[in-house]
């Protein structure tokens, strides 16, 4: 690979497999390529070749199968071995998306206009509402002409058939245009040929109303897609927004504001209480709490002093700090987040629609058989011309592709719905194929496995009773946002206590809080600061180390000369976590937690719940993890609710958001679990197990009543009206049993 060069292009208008499959195709057949890696949701193409091929010519014929396409790499070629991950031939992800850092320029520059491409699609950025997009045009009049057709039909029956023709012609012209220049591309048999052939061949038979309507059918769906993943582009894109535009720098003893993409590595910046970082650094002065949930799912701030590192994006607490950057704007952790996702995805084969995948086989038979059956019998043994024509239109009627190509698409929309109903929000076929196959589950810990905040859950007693240590503790607390402070005074506020009133209250920085309550001083704060106050007996030190040793934080009550008590708090598992483990673990799935917070808790809380956990995780670990077990011949799940969960939701099989997560972990899963459920994994696998079930049983029976009317039709029992029956049938059929999986009993 000495001699390879690669490129990166932005490609606008992807939305699916499909799109990405006839873009390889095309790509491929070019003189000197030697690999291409596309990512639909990332809306990029790498390319590597051997420095012979015309970039411009590639360029030429993306933009002549209806993309727009702008180099990335502007700067120059780098060698393919500067670039470490290996991606898979044709790969385009699931429905992830992401950024592509530095870079997020459309390239409206190119000729884009002439043509609108292929996959039914107009391949335009859908930046605007979805109406006003060609595709949405497109379809909103595809929709308007079918029921102008069934008005016009009503009132004059004679004209019934040719207003159905006019309006399925609406939407199929550029279908039929499309299918045409895939197959110039190189694909012949593409969805829309399938699509093609399904409504000329439902004209023929005289069914132009079904093919009006599954014209329009199947532009709603390529419609769906196209606004799906503009919502996601523009979701992973405000990843970036959590760096700030802004960052203070100091030189020469005076402090000045700069945009924070110009920050160079060894500068100095000044970051002031409740600011967000704007680059990875090491403290140089200051101490404070640091809130790093966005980047490590830690799940309380943490406490962080001078020459501990920092990252970009994370909330500073209650203090000023000095930071000195190690990482330029390029290279900071949420950078490397948004490149991770992006990789992820690039390495993924595409998973191809089963339709799109049959008919490279099916439609082709299905005219061969046709052809021979017309012109065999009567060139080979005297047959009747007109007969045997007769019958070859109608082995043509009967291999029509529409029962196929409602198929798969009824069970899916019937599952996705049922699972809607649950909570359960799943991003396509792919996903429901992928996820019975599930064997491997990696867990996010805080806001997954755990509620995501802390909980007290240990109250002990030094001499007050636990009712009066919880209320001198919240009195101590109110009016403070920080998550432990917010546990104490829910657990006060359940238990229905009345709060004192504080006076001289004030923070500790890193120690705790003080405050008079009827002329006492009392403080609360750690066990290590309350030690410094007043000496903690063996007994107490040991009750509070145990509680240490389960994960959980302990805050020290001292009123007065005398030691109150203790409370202990910690981020506690789901209701549900335990008896789902145990669901998956049944069913053959391997479970793992995967989590940025400290060892101690996780350990603690995997003991509970009785599963292996890898602690103190950056997103690229968790990447790398979910790696390693697919290495190991694991289909894996990634459950996480965090932007630090990203790159490996979008690196697992299925990456699955779990509800009250961040957007960009909600649109870069595949799937979503609204109601915060951990059981609902299971129940995802299962309703993904149920709907490839009936998948198979729907193709049996278009595939079933079509094989069986062939036989007879070249035995001459059934001729042209029965073909039609057993196209129209197989497709009653397979809605009908599509429409099962509604039932949740199903």
């Amino acid at each position: 690979m000495a001699g390879t060069i690669e490129k990166r292009f932005r490609v606008e208008g992807m939305d699916c497999a499909s799109c990405a499959a006839k873009i390889d195709t095309a790509v491929r057949r070019m003189p000197g390529v030697e690999d291409v890696a596309i990512s639909v949701t990332a809306g990029t193409m790498t390319l590597r070749h051997d420095g012979s091929s015309d970039l411009a010519a590639i360029e030429k014929k993306i933009s002549g199968l209806g993309y727009s396409v702008a180099q990335l790499n502007a700067p120059g070629d780098r060698p393919a071995s500067a670039h470490s991950h290996d991606h898979a031939h044709g790969s385009c992800g699931h429905d992830h998306d992401h950024a592509d850092h530095g870079d997020h320029a459309h390239a409206d520059d190119h000729s884009h206009d002439a043509v609108e491409g292929l996959h039914g699609h107009d391949h335009t950025p859908m930046s605007g509402p979805w109406w006003q997009s060609k595709k949405g045009r497109l379809t909103i009049f595809s929709g308007v002409a079918l029921v102008a057709a069934y008005a016009l039909g009503h009132l004059v029956p004679a004209i019934e058939s040719y207003a159905f023709i006019a309006a399925m012609l609406v939407g199929l012209l550029p279908i039929a245009r499309r299918a045409a220049m895939a197959a110039l591309a190189g694909t012949p048999f593409s969805i829309e040929m399938l699509m093609t052939i399904a409504a000329i061949g439902a004209v023929i038979i005289n069914a132009s109303e079904e093919a009006a309507t599954v014209v329009f059918l199947f532009l709603v769906g390529e419609l769906l897609e196209g606004v799906a993943a503009g919502k996601a582009r523009a979701s992973i894109q405000s990843l970036t927004t959590l760096v700030p535009k802004n960052a203070l720098v100091e030189e020469g003893g005076t402090t000045r504001e700069v945009p924070a993409e110009s920050l160079s590595v060894g500068a100095t910046i000044l970051v002031r209480p409740g600011d967000r970082i704007s680059a990875d650094g090491t403290i140089v002065s200051g101490e404070s709490t640091i809130d790093e949930a966005p980047v490590t799912g830690e799940s309380t701030p943490v406490r962080k002093g001078e020459g501990e590192t920092v990252f970009a994006g994370t909330v500073n607490g209650d203090a000023a700090l000095r930071v000195k950057v190690t990482a330029a704007a390029a290279d900071n952790t949420i950078a490397r987040v948004v490149r991770l996702v992006e990789e992820a995805q690039e390495s993924k084969a595409p998973t191809e629609r089963f339709i799109d995948r049959f008919s490279r086989y099916y439609t082709p038979g299905v005219v061969a058989v046709a052809a021979l059956v017309a012109v065999m019998p009567p060139l080979l043994w005297s047959g009747d011309w007109r007969e045997w024509i007769y019958k070859g239109l109608a082995i043509l009627l009967i291999g029509c592709p529409c029962a196929l190509v409602i198929s798969t698409p009824a069970a899916i929309a019937a599952s996705l719905s049922a699972g809607a109903r649950r909570g359960l929000l799943l991003k396509g076929g792919a996903v429901l194929e992928t996820l019975g196959k599930i064997t491997a589950v990696a867990f996010d810990k805080t806001g997954t496995l755990t509620e995501g905040r802390p909980q007290v859950t240990d109250i002990l007693s030094f001499g007050d009773d636990e009712a009066e240590v919880l209320k001198y503790a919240a009195a101590l607390e109110a009016g403070s946002s920080h998550p432990l402070a917010v546990a104490i005074l829910a657990r006060a506020s359940a238990d229905a206590i009345s709060l004192p009133q504080v006076t001289e209250g004030r923070a500790l920085g890193g120690r705790g809080v003080t405050g008079n309550i009827a002329g006492v001083e009392v403080f609360l704060g750690s066990a290590k600061a309350a030690a410094e106050r007043m000496a903690l007996s063996p007994e107490q030190s040991q009750r509070i180390t145990a509680l240490n040793d389960e994960g959980k934080t302990v805050s020290v009550l001292i009123v007065g000369e005398r030691l109150a008590g203790a409370i202990a708090m910690r981020d506690e598992p789901r209701d549900d976590a335990k008896s789902a483990l145990a669901t998956l673990t049944e069913n053959g799935a391997k479970i793992v937690m995967l989590t940025g917070d400290n060892s101690r808790t996780a350990t603690a809380i995997a003991g509970e719940l009785g599963i292996d956990v890898r602690a103190e995780l950056m997103p690229e670990d968790k990447q790398r993890i979910v790696g390693e077990l697919q290495r190991q011949g694991f289909k894996v799940a990634k459950v996480g609710d965090g932007i630090n969960d990203a790159p490996a939701l979008a690196a697992a099989d299925v990456g699955i958001a779990m509800g009250g997560g961040t957007d960009v972990a909600l649109e870069t899963a595949d799937a979503a679990i609204l109601h915060g459920r951990v059981s609902d994994v299971a129940a995802m696998i299962a309703l993904s197990k149920r709907t490839m079930r009936n998948i198979t049983q729907n193709i049996t029976i278009a595939l079933g009543l079509k094989a069986v009317f062939l036989v007879t039709t070249i035995a001459g029992i059934t001729g042209l009206w029965p073909a039609i029956l057993a196209d129209t049938g197989a497709t009653v059929l397979v809605t009908i049993n599509a429409l099962r999986l509604l039932n949740p009993t199903e």
